[in-house]
């Protein structure tokens, strides 16, 4: 445990459960790529903490899994504001609604510098528009200092569904690590265990939890639309989902009904990554709703060309046609479509692949995003001190 006289600043990342998923694996980045001199860090999870900490690579970070039950935690909060005081960080940074009820004991406890961090949308509000969620997130409104956007479309929420003003909010874009999602050249990289080696496939995937919200179910079926589509071509066309989930069961049994299983792969949740995304011919994300995907900014450094629906902010990561092709959200033949277009024309798919790559390192680095939040933090606490040096004077 890092001294209790150490001079840089404690940031505590708040979230609801410190697991496998794209907002916690933005936080392992944040964590381990920002400078050790600059800052020590804490991760608190409301629930619990899973084999995702094993990717922290420094050795000065504490973790604390609070195991709160469902529902407001105003009964706990006393224990919350305990724990704040004996940890004293400088910064609380809560991300999502799961997590925002840490603002109330972060206030409580006296901590400088109060950030929250809106990543995408919860799975009982997919589409931001529940009342209740909205009025949740302005009752902890007054408890927050400053808001971190992930796209431009989550800040117009906050502006206009929460009523927080735009000079308190920041919109930031997720970076990608470009030294472990790169190219793989013109042709797929074979994977070990995966049945589809043949140069002479098409092989499309996705990669995310099996979950209602990230809609696998409709990637299958336009799979299954597809392959008919295609008639005798489409004995090329194969497809690899990587991940688990609750949508596991539905997801095969489209696959059986349709004839396909042998031509599709359900890989299960994987700690190789990247070298699935090397393993596809073009990435796809059918999802009902997403913040910034970290998937679509790991398919880009990847090369890979990307299908993906045309919600949140995937619009803000892809220019259609010339970096990526958006769909409507639900619409088996739209995707159905997509997946043949880039399957007759590989060549111009493989030459938005590439634009998209550039993209991602020029625009969506892992190293900016670092930079934008240790500066974001610098300036809080600055300003913080200057609102205690006022206060006292």
């Amino acid at each position: 445990m890092a001294s209790s006289i150490d001079p840089r600043p404690l940031v505590a990342h708040v979230v609801y459960r410190f697991d496998v998923g794209g907002l916690e694996n933005g936080v392992v980045n944040l964590i381990n790529r920002m400078p050790a001199e600059r800052f020590r860090h804490a991760v608190i999870a409301m629930t619990e903490i899973g084999e995702i900490r094993r990717r922290v690579q420094r050795d000065d970070v504490q973790f604390h899994a609070l195991r709160k039950p469902p529902g407001q935690g105003l009964r706990v909060a006393p224990r919350l504001v305990g724990l704040l005081r004996q940890l004293r960080p400088a910064v609380v940074h809560t991300r999502n609604l799961g997590a925002l009820e840490m603002s109330l004991p972060a206030a409580w406890a006296g901590v400088p510098v109060r950030v929250h961090g809106e990543h995408g949308w919860d799975s009982n509000d997919p589409d931001g528009r529940s009342i209740k969620c909205q009025w949740i997130r302005r009752c902890y409104r007054p408890f927050v200092h400053r808001y971190v956007a992930l796209s431009r479309h989550l800040e117009r929420y906050l502006v206009e569904r929460v009523g927080v003003p735009p000079r308190r909010i920041s919109q930031l874009y997720n970076g990608v690590d470009t030294l472990r999602f790169h190219g793989r050249g013109e042709t797929r990289l074979p994977l070990a265990d995966s049945p589809f080696a043949g140069q002479g496939l098409w092989v499309a995937g996705t990669v995310g939890r099996l979950h209602a919200i990230k809609d696998q179910v409709l990637l299958a079926r336009a799979f299954v639309r597809a392959r008919t589509l295609a008639g005798s071509e489409g004995a090329r066309l194969r497809l690899a989902i990587a991940g688990d989930g609750p949508l596991r069961g539905e997801v095969q049994s489209v696959l059986d009904d349709g004839g396909v299983s042998t031509q599709a792969w359900l890989a299960g949740e994987r700690d190789d990554v990247p070298e699935f995304m090397r393993s596809l011919d073009q990435f796809v994300l059918p999802s009902r709703a997403e913040g910034i995907s970290n998937t679509i900014l790991e398919a880009m450094a990847s090369g890979l060309p990307v299908i993906a629906t045309d919600v949140g902010g995937n619009a803000e990561l892809l220019e259609e046609g010339r970096t990526g092709r958006l769909v409507p959200a639900g619409e088996v033949d739209a995707m159905a479509q997509a997946l043949l277009a880039d399957f007759h024309d590989p060549d111009a798919a493989r030459a938005r692949g590439r634009r998209a790559c550039t993209v991602a390192q020029s625009r969506f680095s892992l190293d900016g995003m670092v930079a934008a939040y240790s500066d974001l933090y610098e300036r809080l606490l600055t300003q913080a001190a200057q609102r205690g040096a006022l206060q006292r004077a």
